[in-house]
């Protein structure tokens, strides 16, 4: 169960990276095709791992594969990062939350023919942490609407077939190596996005922008910490078997947890960046949820 406490290492990161990129996407940095790009062109920064984990290159199809399952992931951070430009928080979240790992859990029954399938107590476990997710960031009169769901539903999926990809590359490549061709396809993605977009040219060359050497430190950090997270999480998919991708996805909830410990304690300071609302009501639920999350991973520690 290694790939259990590396995908929630990686969670506990990924609150606080999360936290920050709505701090940057809510001024700073206000495009998301913009911000898309940054993200991913900070990938193409592992290639310097290279010469220390004995890089290769793999046969075609491996490349192909590994390119495009990056690609893919990068395309998906887009539309992500556009649904929290467009609308709250507490809509976005709530779905992408569900659908991530019902999607996931659908394309792992289509891509190994039914073969790869979780056990009863698991499947308890997988929809316990599903319906804890949900729970711990829906919030009343903020139910996703049509236009929003149709974004998270794109983000959802292509996160989905992404994990899917990403697993298929590891189980034919060691993960350094793996792991470093999907960089590549998310960098190349990046450079796409500024090639055929005009508007990212003219953001990065044609404006005269000056963030301000804290918005760079703080971009800077989060993407390291952002790295890191990813690197334990793509260990998780390599760790894993096929069939607790879905699962993989679903603790996701434990991420809300440790968001919600630390927007509540970032509201009280910074309300203006991240606010909380706290009540009798909120916290009863926030509970409910943390028992449903917490009970999903006692079972799946007890497996």
């Amino acid at each position: 169960m290694l790939w259990l406490l590396v995908t929630i290492s990686s969670y506990f990161i990924l609150s606080i990276v999360f936290l920050v990129d709505k701090y940057l996407l809510g001024g700073q940095i206000p495009n998301p095709k913009v911000y898309t790009f940054y993200v991913g062109i900070f990938g193409i920064l592992l290639l310097t791992l290279a010469p220390f984990v004995n890089f290769y290159t793999p046969e075609i199809s491996q490349i192909v594969l590994s390119i495009l399952a990056g690609a893919i992931y990068i395309y998906a951070l887009f539309w992500f990062f556009k649904a929290l430009h467009l609308f709250e928080v507490s809509r976005v979240i709530p779905a992408t939350g569900g659908l991530i790992p019902l999607f996931t859990f659908g394309l792992v029954y289509v891509f190994s023919f039914g073969k790869e399938s979780l056990s009863f107590s698991e499947s308890i476990a997988f929809v316990l942490l599903v319906f804890g997710s949900i729970l711990i960031t829906l919030e009343k009169e903020k139910f996703i609407n049509r236009e929003s769901l149709q974004i998270c539903t794109l983000a959802s999926f292509l996160f989905s077939l992404s994990f899917i990809l990403t697993k298929y590359v590891y189980l034919n490549q060691p993960f350094w190596n793996g792991y470093i061709w999907i960089r590549i396809g998310g960098s190349l993605i990046a450079l796409c996005f500024l090639l055929f977009s005009p508007e990212i040219k003219e953001e990065i060359f044609k404006k005269k922008i000056s963030f301000k050497k804290k918005t760079i430190g703080i971009f800077l950090s989060n993407q390291v910490a952002g790295a890191g997270a990813n690197i334990l999480q793509n260990w998780a998919i390599a760790l894993a078997g096929l069939a607790y991708l879905a699962v993989i996805n679903a603790l996701q909830g434990i991420q809300y947890v440790f968001l919600f410990i630390f927007a509540t304690l970032i509201s009280f300071k910074f309300p203006k960046i991240f606010k909380e609302e706290i009540s009798r009501k909120i916290v009863f639920q926030k509970i409910i949820s943390i028992l449903l999350i917490g009970g999903g991973l006692i079972i799946l520690a007890l497996k």
